[in-house]
């Protein structure tokens, strides 16, 4: 089975390194030198991984083959694609592999259906899931402890207890900078008593 890894940043440097987007949480394994990656596009690949380095809190990798800025800045773009045996599981039974929750069950604490997992969306500062529901809409789940408190495998379904307002927008809590007492009209420091 195939898995997105990482995307090509932005060259760094004129000997060839580029800044990686990384999408796993075992780089040291899946990004270490000497990896060979598939590419999407397939075109610029394989791509063998030469060295890698820390640099300023971001991941910089050296392809061989990739000696100048213009090569690596040709590879902008370019997601990595690492060759996973489907029955391997992260060493950290909390942690789970994209194609793990796919097509999971989505249900409340008290059995309700919410829907099914079409997609695992990576963002900088967490993770959502795309979840179809029943009636073909679809709803972002942020994958967050406090959020998705469960994950079975074995029963397929993952659990949430979701913050009013996820799932049903009409109990959503409006929050206001305003002053519910009508004293929106007042200015600070107008001269009345606090």
């Amino acid at each position: 089975m195939q898995l997105v890894v990482a995307r090509i940043g932005r060259a760094h440097g004129i000997k060839g390194e580029v800044t990686v987007e990384v999408r796993t949480d075992e780089p040291e394994l899946r990004l270490a030198p000497g990896a060979v990656l598939a590419t999407e596009p397939a075109t610029v690949g394989p791509l063998t991984i030469e060295t890698g380095r820390v640099h300023s809190g971001r991941l910089l990798l050296r392809f061989e083959g990739v000696r100048d800025r213009t090569a690596a800045e040709a590879l902008r773009n370019t997601l990595l694609i690492a060759e996973v045996d489907p029955a391997e599981l992260p060493e950290d039974p909390e942690e789970f592999y994209d194609h793990q929750l796919m097509d999971l069950d989505v249900v409340l604490a008290d059995g309700t259906e919410i829907g099914r997992i079409t997609e695992i969306t990576h963002l900088p500062s967490q993770d959502l899931f795309i979840v179809e529901r029943p009636d073909g809409s679809e709803v972002m789940i942020p994958f967050v402890e406090e959020i998705v408190t469960e994950i079975d495998l074995e029963e397929q379904r993952a659990v949430i207890t979701p913050p009013p307002g996820l799932i049903d927008e009409s109990q959503a809590v409006i929050a206001s900078s305003c002053d519910e007492e009508g004293d929106e009209d007042e200015a600070p420091g107008s001269g009345k008593d606090a």
